[in-house]
């Protein structure tokens, strides 16, 4: 659409000029000049052509590959807030070191609660995206979380490590469950057996698949009553 709009232009200004100036009335200087405005027309539409080509692979270059379309996500297993029957659903991919996580958390997300999730219109799901290459210990904080959720504390864990993100080490995870009073043999016991790690490593595959490549990164989609699917 874009390239055919200059050709549009330029056919109507030159049968504009055609009917201005009769064929059969004008002088040799009146087509001569005739001529000149129409070349000088052609000229910058191909300069135009040219500079929204260039654009356009500039735009293409800077571009993250596209989202793949119909993506559906099973969330039968992942940490919710709002109404469990909610027929919308947002889900977020996130990251518990990433400081871009955490401005929304402290920013964005109260008032996505209090207009959305708290009312029953939409139910708000977490899922993990740890990028360890940067956030070396995002993966043992996500499993920190999951390891609280066991003992029905997992918000409660969740809040404390975006608000803390300068002590997410291993010696400093223990340090938030007993914060929270959670029994502190069977979390750590908990957190060194790896026992949600699967659970992490197949939102990452899920993601991935989706095409998430930073966080936080959301998705909104439907969920069918007694089907746990986002579509």
């Amino acid at each position: 659409m874009t390239k055919r709009v200059p050709g549009i232009v330029l056919a109507g200004i030159v049968l504009t000029l055609f009917h201005t100036h009769p064929a059969f009335s004008q002088s040799s200087e009146e087509l001569n000049a005739l001529r000149n405005e129409i070349e000088a027309l052609k000229q910058s539409h191909s300069a135009l052509q040219k500079e929204l080509q260039e654009l356009k692979s500039l735009l293409q270059s800077r571009q993250a590959p596209p989202v793949p379309q119909n993506v559906v996500f099973s969330i039968a297993d992942d940490p919710f807030k709002g109404e469990k029957g909610a027929k919308v659903t947002l889900i977020e991919f996130s990251d518990y070191q990433c400081p871009f996580c955490a401005r929304h958390f402290r920013e964005t997300l109260p008032q996505i609660e209090r207009d959305y999730v708290v009312n029953g219109r939409v139910k708000y799901v977490f899922r993990s995206f740890p990028i360890e290459s940067i956030h070396p210990y995002a993966f043992k904080a996500q499993e920190a979380a999951s390891c609280a959720g066991d003992q029905g504390k997992y918000w409660e864990m969740h809040n404390r490590l975006f608000g803390n993100q300068n002590a997410l080490g291993l010696t400093e995870l223990p340090q938030h469950a007993q914060a929270l009073g959670l029994d502190l043999p069977r979390f750590q016991q908990c957190l060194d057996s790896g026992k949600h790690a699967g659970k992490i490593r197949s939102d990452l595959a899920d993601g991935q698949k989706a095409g998430v490549q930073g966080t936080p990164t959301f998705f909104l989609g439907l969920t069918e009553p007694n089907d746990p699917k986002v579509k």
